[in-house]
């Protein structure tokens, strides 16, 4: 089946109200990645929670692509702020991602290189964040383009986010987006990342996370549906 979008969020509150508006609802289950699939706005689309980590975020995106062929993939959910200035609640729109675990820089390599491609940052889709950017202002949240950062750590202290800031200058950090979109862009596939703001990447995260969770999740999927209907 083609659809025109596919929607990988990696938890089930990232995913859950996209889910329910879906109409003809269907789904089948592959690799233990369900696929739900149906009508929003009039488009065809196909909704996945991958489970989190980059390997589930990349299995789920392969799957999507190679199943349903989407013209535009979207990662949607919460993520940790890095730069200053943004706070919990605020969106941040990938401009493009990294993955800040990468790391073979002990044989000569820029940390993040990505070996076989050669490539460190992967730019999202131009037209979808200009979408993205204007829907968050009818929405009256707080949007920025920025560099996403991700890697299989739940960043929750001052030195591993200081150091993610330093060879990165990434904005917010999380743990699937950019496995997400290294697969999109190994198949030809254009993508964008949302990431709404759950916690301050610091000390303070894991006391931030389970409160600001809910709001960043709704705020992450009324994006991701605006896109939608826009598109």
């Amino acid at each position: 089946m083609k659809v025109q979008i596919g929607i990988i969020g990696a938890m089930e509150p990232e995913v859950n109200a996209i889910i329910g508006a879906l109409t003809e609802h269907a789904e089948e289950t592959v690799s233990g990645v369900t696929i739900h699939t149906g009508i929003i706005e009039g488009k065809r689309v196909a909704v996945a929670k991958c489970g989190i980590g980059k390997v589930f975020a990349a299995i789920c995106a392969e799957i999507m692509i190679l199943k349903y062929s989407p013209d535009l993939l979207i990662n949607t959910g919460v993520g940790g702020a890095l730069a200053s200035g943004i706070t919990t609640g605020d969106i941040v729109i990938a401009s493009d991602l990294c993955q800040h675990d990468m790391d073979t820089s002990a044989i000569g390599d820029p940390k993040g290189l990505v070996s076989g491609i050669n490539m460190i940052y992967f730019e999202s889709d131009s037209r979808a964040n200009e979408i993205l950017l204007n829907a968050a202002k009818s929405l009256g949240l707080n949007a920025r383009l920025g560099r996403i950062a991700s890697g299989d750590k739940f960043i929750a202290s001052k030195e591993d986010k200081e150091r993610i800031i330093s060879d990165f200058s990434a904005d917010a950090c999380e743990m699937e987006g950019c496995a997400i979109a290294q697969t999109a862009f190994v198949n030809g596939v254009p993508f964008a990342v949302v990431r709404a703001i759950s916690d301050s990447a610091d000390g303070e995260a894991t006391m931030d996370y389970p409160t600001f969770l809910p709001i960043a999740a709704r705020n992450s999927t009324n994006l991701t549906l605006a896109l939608i209907k826009a598109w």
